[in-house]
């Protein structure tokens, strides 16, 4: 029986099922394949009195994929029924196999992830192919859903409610070795060609063995590891559990509470019952704004930058081999060590060997503490640390294929080391700029060629940090940009391109949320009403705790900038009233951030930090009106308003270099999708008139003009 999206083939008492999607270059649940499998597992059954086992294979270089995400896209809240009834028809399918009394044995020749996961379930025994590359698990909680075929209820009574945890929860995923360690997976084999020979052999032994065609949880003498939700250890720990993952969520991400719903109340009943438990958490989820916002960008918008789409197509890939890096600060030595540890020679200049080699020390720092733990090994620590070559001379970096430049935000001092590294660079090499606010249009002024200069931004701390804004300037080519956007990835990064201006995109946006904060502390709202309702909506932390990180100096810095720049155009900047707080409390106060002691908070010894007293007193006022919804609403929607401003403008080019560049460069929150999916899970319209309401009472920084609607209808993704 060949199908659209596998085959079933009986031959010798072996049935084998092999999944090949027509026209895609993996398997997925769509609904066609949930039809089909409906039909070999129909199959299966009437041919119960020949089998003796069932193989389960892929035709693909993966087992499985998953979930059709973009039927799941196009669903909305009143297709709960259906979705519910397609779910329970998944898992009919699942069980009439798995229940037929014959051996059933997964073939894993690659990856089986989410649904992909739970198909691999089926089987009694799960045999894997080794590969490094080969991943398993159920991330389908970083995507605002639950695992739903099976992979919560089977996944619990295999490991128990502890162990489970941090595979259903937090989406830990993990590879063939581990799946041995765990259970999950029953053998290893060499290569593909010996999968099938193994489950055959399999097959053969078991005849005779009724337990073979059995999975643990449908044993007679089945127990739960670490026990049920009622023996008293547990129900201890259990009563606690969801307080904890409040705490996590802060009751914006509904998945990570539905998996642990699931996990709770299905251990408690049947496993047939647990199932439907499962079905009825998931049908939920599956038609819900959060899931759809995070599928928009943690899959599509995600797989749209890993390939390649803001990315010139016509260039060839590129890895450089060797970099140079202008200035071991903080920055310099964080570059230097993503780089280092991904195999890229790093030549880390500063104005002397000791500022050089303490740039060097901070890769020592971060790998020891690796070592230490047992994660890495010494020679593995020398390896890397010997590709970091510290230097206070210009000549060492001669041969680069890229030079990137993070010294101070001071235009004339990015000229001047441009200017005396740029020679140094290798036939065919670029430069770089790492500026968080200077127009890469300006500093390319500096470069004798300045069609190879582009703006390569990293964010603190670059260890940690997956984003990398790459800024076009007007003269920079398309080799550039690809070539750019090659070495971000080489790192193990998430590059988003944007155009050139004031700010980019995201110290643009970022700025709006400060400078918003601030603003309202200058209305006379108290700042821990500002702080609080910031983290109640999502964001990492608040406006005024991130400036004191950040620095105040530095704002106030790139503010005398931006007025000494549009001087010379002939032209007045106008400070919003957040900018003018920040520079009284820098120049009046002597308040400068916490680098220097403090800001808006006091940062005393071995305790943790808390608000200025002083705040109370200089700019709350006790007859102040504020709205607590008004409040959550201007400090999203500011940052949304900027990033559609910044679409309009041609600074962004595409939506998903917008919603990665929001999330995972200024810390959007996540449950939104990014900002411009925050726009158009609410839609357009709604959104026009919303900001038209606060534009009314809080200002310009609100305003929507004709153009930017337009621009935002014009972008709007469709699946």
């Amino acid at each position: 029986m060949i199908l659209k999206t596998l085959r079933y083939e009986l031959a010798d008492g072996i049935a084998t099922i092999t999944f090949d999607e027509q026209g895609s270059p993996v398997n997925t649940m769509c609904l066609q394949w949930q039809g089909d499998l409906a039909q070999a597992a129909e199959q299966a059954a009437q041919d119960k009195a020949a089998l003796t086992g069932i193989v389960l294979a892929s035709a693909k270089t993966s087992f499985f994929a998953g979930a059709d995400l973009k039927g799941v896209m196009r669903s909305q809240a009143s297709d709960g029924p259906r979705v519910f009834a397609e779910i329970e028809r998944i898992k009919k399918s699942f069980r009439t196999l798995e229940t037929l009394g014959v051996p059933v044995v997964s073939c894993l020749n690659g990856s089986a992830l989410g649904g992909g996961w739970e198909v691999a379930l089926i089987g009694h025994h799960r045999i894997a192919t080794r590969n490094p590359k080969t991943q398993f698990g159920l991330p389908e909680v970083t995507l605002g859903l639950i695992p739903g075929g099976g992979g919560i209820t089977k996944m619990t009574r295999v490991l128990g409610l502890l162990a489970a945890q941090p595979y259903v929860l937090e989406s830990q995923l993990f590879g063939p070795d581990e799946a041995v360690k765990l259970g999950l997976v029953h053998e290893l084999v060499d290569s593909d060609d010996q999968l099938r020979p193994r489950a055959l052999a399999y097959i053969a032994a078991a005849q005779g063995q009724p337990e073979a065609a059995l999975h643990v949880w449908d044993r007679k003498d089945y127990k739960m590891p670490g026990g049920t939700p009622s023996s008293p250890k547990m129900a201890g720990m259990l009563s606690v559990a969801p307080a904890v993952l409040k705490q996590k969520t802060r009751g914006l991400y509904p998945a990570p509470e539905a998996a642990l719903a699931a996990m709770v109340e299905g251990a408690m009943v049947d496993f047939d019952t647990a199932m439907r438990i499962e079905s009825r958490y998931l049908a939920g989820l599956m038609t819900s704004q959060v899931a759809r916002n995070m599928i928009n960008t943690f899959f599509f918008n995600m797989n749209s930058i890993k390939g390649g789409q803001s990315r010139p197509q016509a260039v060839p890939r590129y890895k450089p081999q060797k970099v140079g890096i202008l200035g071991a600060g903080m920055m310099g030595s964080g570059i230097a060590y993503s780089q280092a540890s991904r195999g890229i020679a790093s030549v880390l200049k500063d104005v002397n060997l000791e500022a050089a080699e303490k740039g060097k020390a901070y890769s020592q720092k971060l790998t020891q503490k690796r070592v230490d733990k047992g994660r890495m090994a010494a020679d593995k620590q020398q390896a890397l640390l010997s590709l970091i070559h510290p230097t206070a001379t210009a000549a060492d970096l001669q041969g680069c294929d890229l030079i990137i430049e993070a010294v101070f935000e001071n235009r004339e001092l990015k000229a001047q080391v441009t200017q005396e590294a740029e020679p140094m660079l290798a036939a065919g090499g670029f430069f770089a700029s790492n500026t968080s606010t200077l127009p890469i249009g300006g500093l390319a002024h500096a470069s004798a060629r300045p069609e190879k200069f582009v703006g390569i931004h990293f964010f603190s701390p670059v260890d940690k940090m997956k984003l990398v804004e790459i800024i076009r300037g007007a003269q920079t080519d398309d080799e550039t940009i690809a070539r750019a956007y090659d070495y971000v990835q080489a790192l193990g990064k998430l590059p988003i391109v944007v155009n050139d201006s004031r700010g980019f995109y995201t110290s643009r946006t970022f700025g709006t949320f400060v400078m918003e904060g601030a603003a309202m502390l200058g209305e006379g709202i108290p700042a821990p009403v500002i702080e609080n309702l910031a983290m109640q909506v999502g964001m990492p932390v608040g406006p005024l705790a991130v400036l004191d990180e950040t620095a105040l100096s530095l704002s106030v810095h790139v503010l005398d900038q931006t007025r000494d720049d549009l001087a010379k155009e002939g032209k007045t900047y106008q400070a919003t009233p957040g900018e003018l707080l920040v520079e009284r409390m820098v120049k009046e106060m002597k308040r400068p951030g916490r680098a220097a002691g403090g800001g808006f908070y006091d940062y005393p010894a071995g305790q943790k930090k808390q608000l200025w007293p002083e705040l109370k007193t200089r700019f709350e006022k006790a007859d102040a009106r504020y709205s607590l919804q008004d409040i959550k609403d201007r400090l999203l929607y500011r940052q949304a308003v900027e990033t559609a401003r910044c679409l309009q403008e041609g600074v962004l080019t595409s939506v998903h270099d917008g919603n990665m560049g929001s999330i995972f460069g200024i810390g959007f929150p996540a449950w939104t999708g990014g900002a411009l999916q925050f726009i158009y899970a609410q839609g357009v319209d709604a959104f026009a008139k919303r900001c038209a309401e606060l534009a009314a009472h809080y200002g310009a920084g609100f305003v929507l003009t004709a153009e930017v609607t337009a621009s935002l209808k014009q972008h709007q993704p469709v699946y």
